[in-house]
């Protein structure tokens, strides 16, 4: 059974050390370990008589006041692809594809999935980006002869064009990326 957060407190940034990585000394958070940050802008409190963006979510606070959550406009989610949708996105598309075969219990896989997200935010508009759950869509992974993942495949005009294995860095992507786009 789930519980309800009813209450949250988020301090202000300017009520912060400049430079405060350090526990609250003397108070609970300190024997849990629990940091402050000197910046947080991810939520907000907001009147309910305010008027909220769509693009926002926000869950009412019981207290007059609403949990904003701005993050997910900056987020750049690299959507999946399966095995009916592999060949209109993948092999039919006009530009080049990036595709990482990644599982939810790979730990690599969790590693390199921020670097994906932003080169699939960088080259927006010259290259797609996709991601294949190797445990949803096996045939996939087979037909490719994945045998270690994290695996980054690169096609152009419909034709596997280069395979980078395994958590790599963004500059060894981002080297094979341009010979493509």
């Amino acid at each position: 059974m789930a519980g309800v957060l009813e209450t949250l407190a988020v301090p202000r940034a300017s009520a912060l050390p400049s430079a405060s990585l350090a526990p609250i000394a003397g108070s609970a958070a300190s024997r849990r370990s629990v940091f402050l940050f000197s910046e947080f802008r991810g939520l907000k409190i907001q009147s309910t008589r305010s008027s909220t963006s769509p693009n926002f979510i926000s869950k009412p606070t019981g207290r007059g006041g609403r949990v904003v959550c701005e993050a997910q406009d900056t987020a750049v989610v690299v959507p999946a692809v399966t095995d009916a949708t592999w060949q209109s996105l993948v092999i039919g598309s006009d530009l080049p594809v990036l595709v990482e075969f990644w599982a939810p219990w790979c730990g690599p896989c969790r590693i390199i999935h921020p670097v994906i997200d932003k080169l699939a935010k960088d080259y927006s508009g010259k290259l797609k980006c996709y991601k294949v759950n190797t445990d949803d869509s096996p045939s996939i992974a087979t037909q490719y002869g994945i045998r270690s993942i994290p695996t980054v495949l690169i096609f152009k005009d419909g034709e596997k064009k280069d395979a980078v294995i395994g958590a790599v860095p963004e500059s060894t992507l981002t080297t094979c990326i341009e010979r493509f786009v």
